[in-house]
């Protein structure tokens, strides 16, 4: 069975991060990609110049009238941008018995914030608890429970504890910024901690990497219906995708990965 995947998030007109990503990503891991956009976003590889939120009841809308119609097998829920449009989107998940991972988008990778401030304390309390991954890197785990950014790995277990405590049946804390030849990410559920290792490899073509990752595990998700080897095989993924991303030419900032790299 193809698994119908729907994405929760902005859009990126230069087609490496957000909606476009997650579409790919989905497509590219077997499954049927279906989008509720919440942000346009006026970006490219080089940074965000402006953005315009959906308005809240639209953003429901959205979602209601896929699962009104469609049955969906996973949600991914990408950029929020607002308090506002984080309250309609976990109301209108709420009570749904579908998988969710969340990828808590809080900063581009040009530094640009793409959550309000104020925002965070409602993606905290509407949505981490009816999370089944949350995949926050560094920086926004750090955001999340206000507190300095974690620097080696047993402060990754430590923050990563600490968010699962907040609701989520999984986090998936991805370690990318931490220092050395490694890029660990630590998988951490009520059952114990898995440490998924993959070599560093040296490209400035990483945009929307998280974006790719978490629609790549909402996919094997629905295929595999277990965290670890839907990580696994996501994690295999994103370091496939991230190791052929120097062959495309797009932009001259931070290029995007090659998410159809198995293709060519």
């Amino acid at each position: 069975m193809i698994p119908n995947i729907l994405s929760i998030a902005g859009s990126d007109p230069s087609g490496g991060a957000g909606i476009q990503s997650d579409i790919k990503a989905i497509s590219a891991n077997g499954g049927y990609a279906m989008a509720a956009i919440t942000a346009l976003t006026v970006q490219n590889t080089r940074g965000v110049r402006g953005a315009q939120m959906i308005p809240p009841d639209f953003v429901a809308d959205q979602i209601n009238a896929v699962f009104d119609d469609i049955r969906v097998d996973a949600v991914k829920i990408g950029m929020l941008g607002s308090a506002e449009i984080t309250g309609a989107v976990a109301g209108a998940l709420v009570g749904r018995d579908v998988p969710v991972v969340l990828d808590p988008v809080m900063v581009a990778k040009g530094g640009d914030r793409l959550l309000a401030a104020d925002a965070v304390a409602a993606l905290r309390d509407r949505l981490l608890p009816i999370a089944t991954i949350l995949t926050p890197n560094l920086p926004e785990a750090a955001d999340l429970l206000d507190e300095p950014e974690a620097e080696n790995r047993d402060d990754m277990q430590r923050q990563a504890k600490a968010l699962l405590a907040l609701g989520p049946r999984a986090v998936l804390l991805k370690g990318g910024h931490l220092a050395g030849g490694h890029s660990p990410d630590l998988l951490l559920t009520a059952h114990g901690a898995d440490w998924l290792e993959s070599p560093r490899i040296d490209t400035r073509n990483t945009h929307g990497t998280g974006c790719t990752l978490s629609s790549a595990l909402a996919t094997q998700l629905a295929h595999k219906g277990d965290p670890l080897p839907a990580a696994r095989a996501a994690k295999e993924y994103i370091h496939a995708a991230i190791a052929a991303a120097d062959g495309l030419q797009v932009g001259g900032g931070h290029g995007p990965v090659d998410h159809f790299h198995a293709l060519r």
